[in-house]
């Protein structure tokens, strides 16, 4: 029955294994290629620049003043309110000079007569340094905790496959953002380490699966067992997918400006997590020749197999 089941698989993802392993390639050159040549567009958080508060007479429109500063020609920029609504904080990406907090009030106050500077200061970029580099080590620190968890939970095949395929999602997300020159910031570094979470989360649901089958068919090839277990939790994947990705065009659209790229970088992550979950984590088994004998549970101690005895 059990084979029967295997010569008939709805999709046969890994027929296409050798075109998806090069598709990635290709996409992880260029991310790195990228990253190498021209870098990330770190956001205010990261490189520092001029913090000027504002009060104005009633409610601030946010989007309007984000509009005013975009038309003057300042390129990276955080607009927000602090407090009261009618007190607003610009973070504006260049140096301080006693004149940028009075250029930046009267931009402003050619649509509300009543805007009044507090303060104008320089802010560093040392925070911004000091959580970069705790992140970075932080995913680091995340991925060899991983690797040994599935080492030991699984099989040591299993938590190479599965590092690789969470390198695999890093690396493009990075990547998008190098090549598409858009800000770097601290909530997209919050983003990146829940893309590791959550493509995780989908590689350990399809593992356990190719695992269980690894252990109870008598038939099949690894290549057909994997396929059966990519199917068989392929509705918990694009459900889940799915889902999420309702949740994050909505924050994309409606959540403004703070959000956006956060949403942006979720929405990328967990394209590319789908797809490494169905194709890259079992392709990778396959490419390190994942066996039945691989996954063998332990004789128990005196458990006795006689040849010829049922």
């Amino acid at each position: 029955m059990l084979k029967q089941k295997l010569l008939n698989i709805d999709l046969d993802f890994m027929r296409f294994k050798n075109w998806a392993l090069l598709l990635s390639a290709a996409l992880i050159v260029i991310s790195l290629a990228s990253l190498a040549t021209q870098g990330l567009r770190f956001g205010l958080d990261f490189t520092g620049g001029t913090l000027v508060e504002l009060s104005y007479p009633q409610a601030a429109d946010l989007e309007a003043v984000r509009h005013q500063l975009a038309s003057a020609g300042y390129e990276q920029f955080i607009v927000q309110n602090y407090g009261a609504a009618t007190d607003v904080l610009i973070r504006l990406n260049q140096g301080f000079s006693p004149e940028v907090g009075e250029q930046v009030r009267s931009l402003l106050a050619a649509g509300d007569a009543g805007v009044e500077l507090r303060r104008a200061e320089f802010v560093g970029a040392q925070v911004g340094e000091e959580l970069r580099d705790q992140g970075g080590l932080g995913m680091l620190i995340a991925l060899i905790g991983v690797m040994i968890y599935i080492a030991f939970r699984f099989q040591f095949k299993f938590a190479v496959g599965s590092v690789l395929a969470l390198a695999h999602d890093v690396i493009l997300l990075l990547g998008f953002f190098s090549i598409f020159q858009i800000d770097f910031d601290l909530t997209v570094l919050a983003a990146l380490l829940a893309v590791i979470g959550y493509s995780l989360n989908d590689t350990i649901v399809v593992y356990d699966r190719i695992r269980e089958n690894f252990r109870m068919s008598r038939s099949g090839t690894p290549q057909e067992l994997i396929n059966l277990s990519i199917n068989q939790t392929l509705m918990r994947t694009t459900i889940t997918s799915f889902t999420t990705l309702l949740v994050l065009f909505a924050l994309l659209f409606l959540g403004g400006d703070m959000i956006h790229h956060f949403a942006q970088a979720l929405i990328v992550g967990v394209v590319v997590g789908t797809f490494s979950s169905i194709y890259i984590a079992g392709s990778l088994l396959l490419t390190l020749k994942i066996s039945r004998e691989d996954l063998a549970l332990p004789i128990k101690e005196g458990e006795v197999e006689e040849e010829g005895r049922p």
